[in-house]
């Protein structure tokens, strides 16, 4: 380990980075997800006194039978020579030997109608359960109450309930219930791109790229396939035809953006190749606040890299419950091969707030992270290759998100310091995380707001790891700190779960670390809705799983741009857009080539990727990956194999799908 910048902690003063969605056409955009300007919401009082509410629904995700024989199923899946390597199971086959019984989804239901409430099977693994607000009060053990956030900046204002205290799971049912959603409907999850900063814009006499004469923050999916070797298998004849890739999404959009896109860059496709499928009634319309602009880069970076491919846009309301009922909706069709989401948030999150429930019979935590697990676990059984971003807060998710007040000191309890901290679903075992970096360029920053010379010169001659602390003399020139510089702490996420233990893939491999000691977090305006204030204290040196995987250009100065129609002023091509969300979709094209070009179901990719590390044959001859050794996230820095900043490092696609030929066949 590295020495972390330590002088960065005793900046944070009370701000958090919280982007607008399209802050590069919309300025001072907020958006209904929590930042740290979200203003307290006010308490409307108890849900089930409030004239409008009739019923509400929650969806319940029921536990996995043999929990431990489908984990030993997922290593012999992924393991060459087992003889069960690569015989994914169907999604019946998989119901039959692992889901609910049908004996326990009736004991279910019927536990459940004895407090008034009606349960329907939406899926092998969920139910929804619907009924009066006084009726799940009473069947949870909780009060809801109804909470109004105010409008803000040009952020509309929103209502939510929650419970006050934890729940429990009914005496009834106990012992069955892996997660329970939808006691707590705020809007929950952030979408994971961002743009170049308002205080450092690019000149426009940026050197262009040598292949596609693009200029850095204008790059597009030919820029991509130039970087990462992906041509070789267009040449073949692959470009994803006859596989179908999906996009779990929380923001609706409009599907003629992307074709847009792929028609200005000359891409032959197939003009009904988007099917939208909308999860507990959709998102609502189209909206810069809600983060369309999301779900319009997810699809035009995937679609674009794999032309030839089918696409299935997922898509529900931004809480917990539409987040998990979206993954269950997903896998539960089995339809798509590869699938990606660009949303997350700080996996520590659940436990500030009493959305999970506790389970009597057990005494554990059931929650909606438990569940979506499960469902990432039947994915990869069934050979369902699923990515996420791994955040753009660097190593300190929660503060990029949710803002802090610091630095910490014991003797002022309503302070905190910088934070490590990781995104889920990135964190999670089952799936593949997808992290950012910054690729070589000469950069031209503007001086003056008419962008006239001289210009400030910045030279990054290696791709390294995505972090903007890479401005920090450019910042000083200006008199800034790296708060109000506004570079704090946009970077690729990684580091430690404190959630999820070290998986086998991961266990044994050199750069793999432990969570830091001495991580405190304090509640700030952003959870002054239910009045949460308390001082926490994570665990430390704690065997996680280490995010991310594997990486590709993730950073706004060297990034993309987005063909995008605004609610507020109309259709318009944005510049200078990156984050990790350009990632996860990216490598959910590429995952649809290779499964053409394999001509099968790729499972969970992080067995094959960290094989090859442990084999030594990651960076060898012909690499299939290339290791990211410069540059850091804020705290975890580049090396020559795994670290939780860049992860694996960055793929070779050719000589990836090569390497998976051999091992394949």
């Amino acid at each position: 380990m590295k020495a972390p910048k330590t002088g960065l902690l005793i900046l944070l003063l009370a701000v958090g980075m919280s982007g607008s969605a399209i802050a590069n056409t919309v300025e001072h955009v907020a958006s209904p997800y929590p930042t740290a300007a979200t203003p307290k919401a006010i308490d409307q009082g108890a849900l089930a006194t409030q004239p409008t509410t009739a019923s509400i629904s929650i969806t319940l995700a029921l536990k996995l039978r043999h929990l431990s024989q489908a984990d030993e199923l997922l290593k012999a899946l992924h393991t060459p020579g087992d003889p069960q390597f690569h015989h994914f199971l169907t999604a019946e086959e998989f119901v039959a030997r692992f889901g609910p019984s049908d004996a326990e989804v009736a004991q279910v239901i019927a536990g459940l109608a004895k407090y008034g409430l009606t349960a329907q099977r939406t899926t092998a693994m969920t139910l929804k359960v619907t009924g009066p607000a006084a009726n799940v009060e009473r069947a949870f053990s909780v009060s809801l109450h109804k909470y109004q956030v105010p409008a803000h900046n040009n952020a509309f204002g929103y209502t939510f309930y929650a419970p006050l205290t934890r729940g429990k799971i009914p005496a009834e049912i106990a012992g069955l219930v892996s997660g329970v959603a939808g006691l707590d409907n705020r809007p929950r999850y952030r979408p994971h791109f961002r743009s170049v900063s308002d205080r450092m814009k690019l000149a426009p006499t940026n050197v262009q790229s040598a292949s596609t004469g693009d200029q850095p923050g204008e790059y597009t999916v030919l820029d991509f396939v130039k970087r990462y070797d992906v041509q070789p298998l267009y040449n073949s004849g692959v470009s994803g035809s006859g596989r179908t890739l999906g996009i779990m999404t929380l923001a609706s959009f409009r599907p003629k953006d992307a074709f847009k896109y792929w028609n200005a860059l000359g891409l032959t496709v197939a003009s009904n190749r988007i099917h939208v499928v909308n999860i507990d009634g959709g998102p609502g319309a189209p909206s810069d606040e809600s983060g369309s602009g999301e779900t319009t880069l997810d699809v035009e970076q995937s679609g674009g890299i794999a032309p030839g491919a089918k696409i299935i846009v997922y898509q529900a309301p931004n809480t917990n419950q539409g987040f998990l009922d979206l993954f269950a909706a997903a896998v539960e069709a089995n339809v798509a091969e590869t699938l990606s989401t660009s949303w997350g948030t700080w996996e520590w999150f659940d436990n500030l707030q009493n959305a999970p429930v506790t389970d009597p019979l057990t005494g554990k935590t059931v929650s909606s992270i438990v569940a979506v697990h499960e469902q990432l676990l039947r994915a990869a059984i069934q050979g369902q290759t699923v990515f996420a971003a791994a955040g753009d807060g660097g190593a300190y998710d929660v503060n990029n998100d949710l803002g802090c007040y610091g630095p910490y000191s014991p003797a002022v309890p309503t302070s905190c310091s910088a934070t490590l901290s990781v995104d889920n679903p990135a964190s999670d075992t089952a799936i593949t995380a997808g992290g950012g970096t910054t690729t070589p360029a000469h950069l031209q920053l503007c001086l003056n707001s008419e962008c006239t010379p001289p210009f400030y010169n910045i030279d990054i001659p290696h791709e390294r790891v995505w972090g903007w602390d890479y401005f920090d003399d450019f910042c000083n020139f200006l008199g800034l700190n790296p708060i109000s510089c506004g570079i704090f702490a946009a970077g690729g996420g990684g580091g430690v779960s404190v959630i999820f233990g070290t998986p086998s893939y991961q266990a044994t491999l050199p750069g793999i670390q432990l969570s830091q000691p001495g991580q405190y977090w304090q509640g700030g305006s952003a959870f002054k809705s239910l009045g949460l204030g308390t001082h926490y204290v994570l665990p430390s040196q704690f065997a996680g799983r280490n995010v991310p995987d594997v990486s590709f250009d993730a950073d706004p100065y060297t990034g993309y741009v987005i063909y995008y129609t605004s609610n507020v002023i109309g259709f318009t091509i944005l510049s200078g857009y990156g984050g990790t969300s350009f990632v996860a979709p990216q490598l959910n094209g590429v995952s649809a080539l290779l499964g053409q070009y394999l001509q099968s179901r790729l499972g969970l990719l992080n067995f094959p990727l960290y094989d090859l590390a442990l084999s030594g044959k990651a960076y060898g001859h012909a690499p299939p990956l290339h290791a990211v050794q410069y540059g850091d996230n804020w705290f975890y820095y580049g090396s020559d194999g795994y670290n939780p900043a860049a992860g694996l490092g960055t793929l070779d696609v050719a000589n990836f799908a090569n390497v998976l030929q051999s091992i394949f066949y």
